[in-house]
């Protein structure tokens, strides 16, 4: 059965440029999409906490096009971050190829406000994977050490479906 899912290749429709210190662009070669109106992207894998689990941290730069009145990145800006992330991590995880899977649900929780100009990272730890699931947490954070913590997340993707023909 063929229900519309099916995954392209990564390198198809993303950049995936070496950039310094291990991260890889994360761009749409379409800049006519959604993602990129927070592009540039860039993606890398972390250390896996102390219990195994892999990690990976996507980064974005918020400029004034992203913010809200308050001077402060624009909560929605925040919320796509996360979900592009979702995608990027799962990918550097080797649990997908970029492409038609889809977010199934997406729980946030803004803790604090997210600061203009300076790198905002959505770090993505791989919680579970089954067949044809994902399940997903993390934190977005900013400043040394990642000390401003500005939402926390869990989400859950649903892996395209194959072929059956």
């Amino acid at each position: 059965m063929n229900d519309g899912i099916e995954e392209p290749k990564r390198r198809d429709n993303f950049s995936a440029e070496e950039l310094a210190d291990g991260w890889v662009s994360w761009n749409l070669k379409d800049p006519s999409r959604f993602n990129a109106f927070i592009e540039p992207l860039s993606v890398r894998a972390e250390p896996d906490t102390s219990d195994g689990r892999p990690q990976a941290r996507v980064r974005m730069i918020p400029e004034r096009k992203h913010s809200n009145l308050g001077d402060n990145v624009h909560g929605a800006v925040t919320l796509a971050l996360v979900d592009i992330a979702l995608f990027a991590a799962s990918h550097q995880f080797g649990s997908l190829n970029a492409g038609h899977s889809v977010t199934l649900d997406l729980s946030t929780q803004f803790v604090g406000a997210g600061r203009l100009g300076e790198p905002l990272d959505a770090v993505v730890e791989l919680v579970r994977e089954t067949g044809r699931l994902i399940f997903l947490r993390g934190l977005v954070v900013q400043g040394v050490n990642d000390e401003h913590i500005v939402l926390t997340f869990a989400g859950t993707i649903r892996k395209a479906s194959k072929d059956r023909g």
